[in-house]
């Protein structure tokens, strides 16, 4: 995977052991290539190159000096050398011998504004009195080695040695370090992933998709275009319209009809149900030929491109609304979706199943699709909606029964001779329920809908003959009440009539006809609506599917990641993912306190890994010095080993130099959130291509395999900058508008001691100096020539900034807010004294080897002759 060019690493090369395979300038470029290429890395414009070597090495490896000073770049190279040890203890002629440390000879490459040097002769790592580590203790080495591969601190130092004499200084450092165990670490990057993956649910619960209104612009237009439309999907007077017409002015013409049977004329004379029935076989023709033509345009709108469907719509006449530009900019839709969902913090199989029920919902529908629903409005339907309205029991209202019992009653105030007169109503009801099933062919139907109003009749004259055997009214009183009970069962009889001619007409398919003629016409809107942008849609539904895959790819990749390491052999630590990588890869130097043994470390050059004595060169081994053995003319002595029975990664007072201070938390309650987080907005990085496939509509096998590889990588990536950086840096590609959480909720550390640390005062007791007590003469005596660095996490600026301004102390100027975020602390440059540093000629180097095309010795001198001062 290819990263920003912002993104840069500081390549380590140790000269010391690797110096021998380093004769010429692709062998170089080899060693730089493959450290970057393990880190994922393209070649910088501008390389950092972290040389370590001892001083006796700048004589010694002049011609690997000159291959790195000319390495070929778009940019300057900027060097920086990190010396270990004294000094050899003779002078350059060899007249007078004086003690070690009284000089350091350089040649004249190492001169150059871009290089500086380091001179570190005594690593200073014991706790106490009575420990004797070697100067160059290979646990200590590897902490500074680690921080000065910080680009923002090797910048920043190799800017402050450019400012002092012969840009060499001796460092003095105080450190601090925070950071998590690895079982923690381990276990919240298992923990971020899986949550970030999300759970397999197989896809049976289904998601609810944001309404039209919350999605992306490009998105949210297909949505409710295909959603909202639907009227005027009848061209005026074409064909469809026509058929539509006529069925819908027959189903008028039989609606008023029915409404004339409803009247009591229609009671009375057969002629208006006649022309209702006429009017009803006339309705169900004209429906048979609109559902013809809507099977026509389902079949018809099944095969072949947009244009030609819409083409065979359009001389059916159904119009089809043009798109209007829906479908530009669905890719920029979908990753804007895409970005909001995950910020939501929804995992990767959620927003998958976002995108599936997106493509559901866009997808268009072929005609074809839909011609099973035709089924629904057949005539056979039809017949079954009116046998189903004819079969419903008889209701009869509660009015014609109130109306026919006050009829009744009205109507019953009889007695004596007179009493057959209470018998009128009942017998009008009879009649009227006799005459009505005659009238519409019903036989016994019509007749139970009116056996409630006459029992309700005979009821109410039973109770009026009652009323007047009680009271005894005068003759007039009953003629008055029977008049008055006509008038209410000429009220109940309408009421009654309309009921039944309603249901009777409802039983012939007066119902049913308008209900298959509505849903055959939104039948054919529905058509008409699927086939609005329907490549736009199409594309933007195989595009959300397409990204779906892609989510779910990368999930199982994260799932993949998540998996616990394999035991691990013996020396290698089982939380070190990196173990068997170079620097770049490697996690803290502390972390690891396994040792490779002598071979393996010459093998690859590592400078934390274990050295033996037996693999220097031939000759006295008290000496460190001697002279190199044939045929290895830059062979130095390599570092003792550390014990491989060290203590363990928690055991810091035995691991850590007594300049270093571990503070160790056990992880804040956002850690796994805020890992979770970063992985997103990583991912989200890695898929930039591919959003561009899913625009151009190439968004096929090859680009999504292109895009798996590149989640691969970022997620190898974000797992090697955990290790590498720490929890408190931010990822390669932060979120801009998400604040990183504080120390505090992220490693459960507090940033206090942080601030503290850099705003110590600039004393003897602040700083640990890197020096032996013969090198301590050689450095200036001047408080003022020395430079220092304060340096802290960049993540950690707020914090460090607001407890200086709680506590009173002013900020110190030219504070330094690192990319990484392991370490925080002080770094002092102190300059050499005038004198000390010699710079020589190549050609009059003590310790060179002729090139190898120097065939006449020129190349090398015996005699070394000072381009500096004399010694003391």
């Amino acid at each position: 995977m290819t990263f920003p060019e912002s993104t840069t690493a500081v390549v380590h090369i140790d000269l010391r052991t690797g110096a021998g395979s380093l004769t010429t300038a692709q062998a170089v470029r080899d060693r730089v290539a493959e450290q970057l290429g393990r880190a994922g890395l393209p070649e910088p414009d501008h390389p950092l190159l972290l040389v370590t070597d001892t001083p006796a090495g700048l004589t010694g490896h002049q011609l690997q000096y000159e291959l790195l000073s000319d390495y070929r770049a778009v940019g300057d190279t900027r060097i920086l050398v990190l010396l270990v040890g004294s000094s050899p203890g003779s002078s350059a002629g060899g007249e007078e011998p004086y003690g070690p440390d009284r000089r350091l000879v350089r040649p004249t490459t190492l001169r150059a504004s871009t290089i500086g040097l380091l001179w570190a002769g005594d690593l200073r790592s014991a706790r106490t009195a009575l420990e004797r580590p070697e100067p160059d203790d290979p646990a200590s080495l590897a902490v500074l080695v680690d921080l000065l591969s910080v680009p923002d601190v090797f910048r920043r130092v190799l800017e402050d040695l450019d400012g002092l004499p012969d840009s060499v200084a001796a460092p003095g450092v105080r450190l601090l370090e925070q950071d998590l165990p690895p079982e923690v670490r381990d276990r919240a990057w298992r923990d971020a992933l899986s949550r970030f993956a999300g759970e397999d649910g197989g896809g049976a619960s289904p998601v609810a998709l944001p309404p039209a209104a919350r999605l992306p612009e490009p998105l949210g237009a297909l949505v409710s275009g295909r959603e909202g439309r639907g009227h005027g999907h009848r061209q005026p007077n074409g064909p469809a319209d026509l058929a539509h017409r006529t069925c819908a002015d027959s189903l008028d013409r039989v609606d008023d009809d029915l409404v004339a049977l409803r009247a009591l004329p229609g009671l009375l004379s057969p002629a208006r149900r006649e022309a209702l029935e006429s009017d009803l076989d006339q309705a169900r023709g004209h429906l048979d030929e609109f559902r013809a033509l809507v099977e026509r345009a389902l079949q018809g709108s099944g095969s072949g491109a947009a244009a030609e469907a819409a083409a065979r719509l359009d001389a059916l006449g159904l119009r089809v609304p043009p798109a209007e530009g829906a479908g530009e900019r669905v890719g920029e839709g979908l990753r804007e979706l895409a970005r909001t969902l995950l910020d939501e913090g929804l995992a990767l199989r959620s927003v998958a199943q976002h995108f599936t029920a997106l493509a559901g919902r866009v997808e268009p529908v072929p005609g074809t699709a839909l011609l099973h629903r035709l089924d629904d409005h057949s005539e056979e339907a039809v017949h079954r909606g009116s046998a189903t309205e004819y079969a419903a029991p008889p209701r009869t209202p509660a009015a014609p029964l109130f109306l026919a019992a006050a009829a009744g009653l009205l109507g019953g105030l009889w007695q004596g001779a007179l009493l057959p007169f209470a018998l009128v109503v009942p017998v009008v009801f009879a009649a009227v329920a006799v005459w009505g099933a005659r009238r519409l062919r019903t036989g016994r139907r019509t007749a139970r809908w009116t056996v409630g109003p006459r029992v309700a009749a005979v009821a109410g004259a039973v109770a009026g003959a009652a009323a007047a055997y009680a009271t005894a009214p005068p003759p007039w009183l009953g003629v008055t009440g029977l008049l008055a009970g006509l008038g209410l069962t000429a009220e109940a009889v309408r009421r009654l009539w309309r009921g039944v001619a309603e249901s009777w007409a409802a039983g012939r398919g007066t119902t049913a006809l308008r209900t298959a003629l509505d849903g055959l016409d939104a039948l054919l809107a529905e058509l008409v609506r699927e086939h609005w942008a329907a490549e736009e849609r199409l594309h933007c539904a195989d595009a959300a599917r397409s990204v779906a895959g892609m989510l779910r790819a990368t999930a199982a990749a994260a799932d993949a990641q998540a998996v616990p390491e394999p035991a691990a052999p013996a020396g290698v630590s089982a939380s070190d993912p990196y173990g068997d990588e170079d620097w770049l890869s490697a996690p803290s130097a502390l972390e690891d306190p396994g040792a490779e043994t002598s071979a393996d470390a010459a093998d690859d050059g590592d400078w934390a890994a274990a050295y033996s004595w037996e693999s220097g060169p031939a000759g006295d081994r008290d000496d460190p010095y001697a002279t190199p053995a044939p045929g290895n003319a830059y062979a130095t002595p390599a570092p003792k080993a550390a014990s491989v029975d060290a203590a363990p990664w928690e055991d810091t007072a035995t691991r850590t130099p007594r300049w270093l201070d571990r503070e160790i938390g056990e992880g804040g309650p956002d850690l796994v959130a805020t890992l979770a987080g970063d992985l997103r907005t990583t991912v989200l990085v890695a898929m930039q291509p591919y959003w561009g496939a899913v625009e151009r509509g190439q968004a096929g096998t090859l680009a999504v395999r292109r895009t798996e590889e590149r989640v691969r990588d970022v997620l190898s990536d974000a797992r090697h900058h955990l290790w590498h950086n720490g929890v408190l840096a931010p990822p390669r590609h932060p979120a801009e508008h998400r604040a990183r959480t504080s120390a505090a909720e992220l490693l459960g550390t507090d940033s206090l001691r942080v601030a503290e640390l850099m705003g110590r005062d600039t004393d003897g007791q602040a700083v640990v100096q890197l020096s032996s007590p013969e090198q301590g003469a050689l450095l200036s005596r001047d408080p003022e020539a020395a430079r220092w660095i304060r340096f802290a996490p960049r993540t950690l600026q707020g914090e460090v900034e607001t407890a200086w301004h709680k506590s009173g102390s002013p900020p110190p100027d030219g504070a330094l807010w690192t990319s990484s975020g392991r370490y925080a602390g002080l770094i002092r440059l102190t300059p050499l004294r005038m004198g000390v540093v010699d710079t020589v000629l190549p050609r009059q180097s003590t310790g060179g080897s002729p090139r190898p095309d120097d065939t006449d010795g020129t190349y090398s001198s015996a005699g070394a002759e000072t381009g500096g001062d004399e010694g003391w």
